[in-house]
């Protein structure tokens, strides 16, 4: 394991942004190099993420070597982990340990494949932990567009009405058994802000049965009995998981960054 090129990487940043990236995957092989315009996708994630006021620093984590070059060559900070991780949650606990991020610090986990990321949305997840010391794990949600409504890739969540996560599912929640609904259906925006002492604890918990049921890593935690409070925004960036959703991102980007 090492850390190459981390400009402000030590125990003194009060929330650094870890990009988890990783050659291998089912639909689309190389994801996070794929070519957008001049850039490999894992370099717009980066710029994007750059551009949040709050984070002392952003930097890759991956445990391969091609991705780890390729974000050296943009200038971005990399932290090898290991190959061995179940998921991007584990590897960001490697990470942040290899840091030596102090345990009331935040670490935000920001998505790979979304090269569309508007930066005010890891504002918006950072925004609770900073304003609450005592709450461990902040997550993203907006109205769940009318097409995905019963797509079961589209996670949807219920809250409290202090805004605390009640559940996340892959189906629709919750149901509306009248023609004018009172509660909207909304949808779960992947990006997540841990206090990084949780983060450590939540990679050690074993997986519970409702993740296992839904395949939802984060109700691991709602199962441990940790609050998610959730912060509506407008919309959910476009995530890239397979070859249409590239050129779709690349339709959009490349006339706005490269025409």
């Amino acid at each position: 394991m090492r850390i190459d090129n981390t400009d402000n990487a030590s125990a003194a940043l009060r929330a650094v942004g870890l990009i988890p990236a990783r050659l291998a995957s089912v639909r689309l092989p190389n994801k996070p190099l794929a070519r957008i315009g001049d850039w490999p996708m894992i370099r717009h994630v980066w710029e994007q993420a750059r551009k949040c006021s709050r984070l002392d620093s952003v930097l890759i984590t991956t445990p391969d070597a091609e991705i780890a070059e390729a974000a050296k060559s943009f200038g971005a900070g990399v932290v090898m982990t290991s190959d061995r991780h179940r998921s991007g949650t584990d590897r960001l606990a490697e990470a942040a340990a290899i840091l030596g991020i102090a345990p009331t610090h935040i670490v935000v986990n920001i998505q790979g494949d979304e090269p569309l990321l508007d930066p005010r949305s890891i504002d918006a997840a950072l925004d609770p932990l900073i304003k609450d010391p005592t709450l461990l794990m902040a997550s993203l949600m907006c109205v769940c567009p009318d097409e995905d409504l019963d797509n079961p890739a589209c996670v949807k969540v219920v809250c409290a009405p202090s805004g605390d996560a009640l559940y996340f599912s892959r189906t629709r929640v919750p149901f509306h058994r009248s023609d004018q609904p009172v509660a909207p259906v909304m949808q779960h925006v992947g990006l997540y802000a841990y206090r990084r002492s949780f983060l450590a604890r939540f990679a050690t918990l074993t997986p519970t049965p409702l993740e296992r049921t839904e395949l939802l890593e984060q109700l691991r935690a709602l199962e441990n009995g940790v609050r998610i409070r959730m912060v509506q925004i407008d919309s959910a960036p476009i995530g890239v998981d397979t070859p249409e959703d590239l050129e779709r991102v690349r339709s959009i980007l490349d006339p706005r960054l490269f025409g």
